[in-house]
């Protein structure tokens, strides 16, 4: 799996998202002939409420051990879909990524979350890059296509793998005592745990003059 792809799922994994990487989206091009049309590169699934690092198994939340990242820009009432995008390069869609197929096929995994047929979601979602919309029981959904790479500004369509690396950073100082005794596979994040565990200073510096 590609570094930055590992990177951004182990971010959204720590703020609470349940993730799917490398997911192939396939056509039929003639009746029985099937080719992979793209593959996205993350899709994430949040519902909401607050993410702690460890249950306290009822014994009351501590908000020392709250996870919270502003940029996710996350409503407190909704669940959030992401179809993400990841370059090392800039933070850009390819066109594979934002076209209705693609988009319907993947939707279609969630389809249960929608008070609307897919089609229609993924067709906002084409157009607008998000849609908001009321599932059953009044649930509220955002699904966004989200581009994560080289970007001076994050929002609601693109985060910058600087923001992902200094969040990841961040969460590893933070809440060192209470990860230390979690299993990172996730080559990305276990690379950031030794890092910090070994004293490195890793954030970006400004550029040379």
């Amino acid at each position: 799996m590609d570094i930055g792809v590992e990177l951004v799922e182990a971010y959204l994994r720590l703020n609470g998202y349940f993730t799917i990487t490398e997911f192939e989206v396939l056509r039929e091009t003639t009746p029985g002939i099937y080719q992979t049309v793209t593959d996205v590169d993350v899709i994430a699934v949040r519902f909401p409420g607050p993410i702690y690092i460890a249950d306290s198994h009822g014994q009351g939340e501590s908000p020392a051990l709250l996870v919270e990242d502003p940029v996710l820009e996350l409503p407190d009432d909704t669940v959030d879909v992401i179809i993400a995008e990841v370059k090392q390069g800039e933070a850009v869609f390819n066109p594979g990524l934002t076209n209705h197929h693609t988009l319907h096929t993947v939707l279609q995994r969630v389809a249960w979350l929608y008070g609307r047929d897919v089609h229609d979601v993924a067709r906002e979602v084409e157009k607008r890059l998000v849609c908001h919309d009321s599932g059953p029981g009044d649930r509220r959904v955002r699904t966004r296509v989200v581009a994560f790479g080289r970007s001076t500004v994050s929002n609601v369509n693109v985060i910058s793998l600087t923001h992902v690396f200094e969040a990841m950073i961040g969460q590893f100082e933070q809440h060192g005592e209470a990860l230390r005794a979690a299993q990172f596979k996730n080559p990305a994040a276990g690379l950031i745990r030794l890092l910090v565990k070994t004293g490195f200073d890793i954030r970006k510096g400004l550029p040379e003059e």
